[in-house]
């Protein structure tokens, strides 16, 4: 099937009141004596969101939010692939694709659709608008459960080219974080006579790992990268170890218990940008954890890892696409340009000041304003 069919969230009413009702009836853990985060999120810290989620979100407007944008659900290898599709007024509007990764969703880019694609509305320079889609990930959210395995970035990539083909755009730019950054750059591996070019927040290959990654590397910058990734390897990579391995046990805790999903992805929104208070509005991050509830994917969202194309750490395939990379200090591992300049064709390179693993809702000012200058640089090459 090619077809593109209109879609619109409409979760149940009866699946909110069953969300309340588990909510309220949560079996809580003991509470540790003292309240820090390395032993996980702290007790006090869920039940405050729980609460806040019962008693105060209101998903009906989130529901609205997100059905204020086109949305399209298609068939792409045997997958459900959901998405998001806004075109630009503007004539000479660049295609972009924009992928979320884990545990986030479509949610991350809302606020960047309106100021991408119509920059005029905006008070932006109507040269820098883009034609944007954002897709959900096959697994994730309302592309899934997927039945299938194999959606490694590798897959997923091919079924991005498919999408954009079905679109009408023969060629495109792309940007992602975390899985959406693989995916994002295996689009420029697979396909890089299609890719204007492509955008990352995460480059895990440019990460330094060892004390020889250092050589090159400007005064500072090498040991910060180093120290961040070795304690990443020490007391950050449990949960990408259990999904990896044992994504279906995991599951079960998950897909019954709303306070488990918030949990598990609550944790990871503050962990994953290094800090020790909250940089996501508790709406956003509420609304993501309702997706992965209420579409009962945390086990085919959680397989990514175990269909991961290749070994975390390993050297890539080299990418001849010109590359634009946004680094934001809190993410959880920082990249090194000249690592970079390895394997990839580095065209541009921003050191932000402030922000972490999840920019478009941390700081998407600041992303928006890094899409713009970098697609139009190479779009205009």
């Amino acid at each position: 099937m090619t077809d593109l069919t209109p879609f619109r969230i409409d979760i149940p009413q009866s699946d909110l009141d069953d969300l309340h009702r588990r909510l309220a009836a949560t079996r809580w853990p003991d509470p540790f004596a003292d309240p820090q985060w390395d032993l996980g999120i702290p007790v006090e810290e869920v039940r405050d969101l729980a609460d806040y989620w019962r008693r105060g979100f209101d998903w009906r407007a989130q529901e609205e939010r997100i059905n204020g944008f086109p949305q399209f659900r298609t068939t792409i290898d045997n997958a459900t692939v959901h998405f998001l599709h806004l075109r630009s007024p503007e004539p000479t509007a660049i295609p972009l694709l924009l992928t979320h990764g884990w545990p986030g969703s479509i949610v991350e880019f809302l606020d960047l659709i309106g100021p991408l694609a119509d920059p005029r509305a905006y008070g932006g320079d109507p040269a820098t608008a883009f034609h944007v889609v954002v897709p959900s990930v096959p697994g994730f959210a309302f592309s899934g459960p997927a039945r299938e395995r194999g959606w490694g970035q590798a897959r997923t990539a091919r079924a991005w080219a498919e999408l954009m083909t079905r679109l009408g755009y023969e060629k495109f730019g792309a940007h992602g974080g975390d899985w959406g950054a693989l995916i994002s750059r295996e689009l420029g591996i697979q396909f890089p006579e299609r890719m204007i070019g492509v955008h990352l927040t995460m480059l895990p290959s440019a990460v330094a790992r060892t004390e020889a990654d250092l050589a090159g590397a400007e005064p500072g910058k090498g040991e910060r990268s180093l120290a961040k990734s070795r304690a990443l390897e020490r007391s950050g990579l449990g949960y990408a170890m259990i999904q990896s391995t044992k994504p279906q046990t995991l599951a079960y805790g998950l897909t019954d218990s709303p306070a488990g999903q918030l949990a598990w992805i609550a944790e990871k929104f503050r962990a994953f940008s290094n800090t020790d208070h909250d940089l996501i509005d508790r709406d956003d991050l509420l609304a993501d954890v309702s997706i992965y509830w209420f579409t009962r994917t945390a086990a085919s969202s959680a397989r990514i890892y175990a269909d991961q194309d290749g070994q975390w750490g390993a050297p890539p395939p080299v990418s001849t696409v010109p590359t634009g990379v946004a680094v934001f200090p809190g993410d959880m591992g920082l990249p090194l340009r000249h690592l970079a300049e390895r394997t990839d064709r580095i065209v541009r390179w921003t050191e932000f000041p402030r922000g972490g693993h999840f920019p478009a809702l941390e700081e998407p000012d600041l992303l928006i304003g890094d899409l713009r200058a970098f697609f139009v640089s190479v779009g205009s090459a």
